[in-house]
């Protein structure tokens, strides 16, 4: 499900490069419940790593991805890997990441902007029978990469929130984002 958190950290990224504050950007992931933000997962895995999970994935898919973040490639470039190396997109003491408790409060966009690719994603899964069904892509998706838990792991919050409304979502997004957002057709069998 790398292909997942990928999207979840690449976006988070992209809205980074758009002046988001990353302590907001963690909020709004951190809000809909995920265990910690995108923001400080990058730092936290490595830079130099999602960096390269990120040019694999983006060179080896079909579906769009953001495009790689300058930010990403400078901080790499620099030697600013994360918490392994005590600066990243935060800084790090102690093994915590040094956070702007002042940051402005994400908005429901926002979140969805981080949720819904992973929810995509997942989609797209089942569609090309990568996994067998739901229940094992919302176990997977708990288990694996902190989806947040009491969602009942992606597809169930999907169903829960309403298939209709997602897509629609998505397709609002790539209108206003770009065709990274376009939903997966797998969202029809859904219905």
């Amino acid at each position: 499900m790398s292909r997942a958190l990928t999207r979840y950290l690449l976006e988070a990224m992209v809205m980074l490069g758009e002046g988001v504050k990353r302590e907001t950007i963690d909020a709004a992931a951190e809000g809909f419940g995920m265990p910690v933000g995108p923001i400080e997962l990058a730092d936290q895995v490595g830079l130099d790593i999602c960096l390269h999970v990120a040019e694999v994935l983006k060179a080896g898919l079909d579906r769009p991805l953001p495009d790689l973040s300058h930010v990403l490639y400078e901080k790499v470039e620099l030697g600013e890997l994360g918490r392994k190396t005590g600066k990243g997109l935060y800084d790090w003491k102690k093994g915590k990441p040094v956070k702007d408790r002042d940051a402005p409060k994400p908005t429901a966009e926002m979140t969805d902007r981080l949720v819904l690719p992973m929810l995509d994603v997942c989609v797209a899964a089942l569609r090309e029978r990568v996994v067998a069904d739901e229940d094992t892509v919302d176990g997977a998706m708990i288990f694996a990469t902190g989806f947040a838990p009491f969602r009942g792991g992606p597809m169930h919050y999907a169903r829960a929130r309403g298939i209709t409304e997602i897509r629609q979502t998505l397709w609002q997004f790539s209108q206003r984002y770009g065709e990274r957002f376009r939903p997966d057709p797998g969202w029809n069998d859904l219905a």
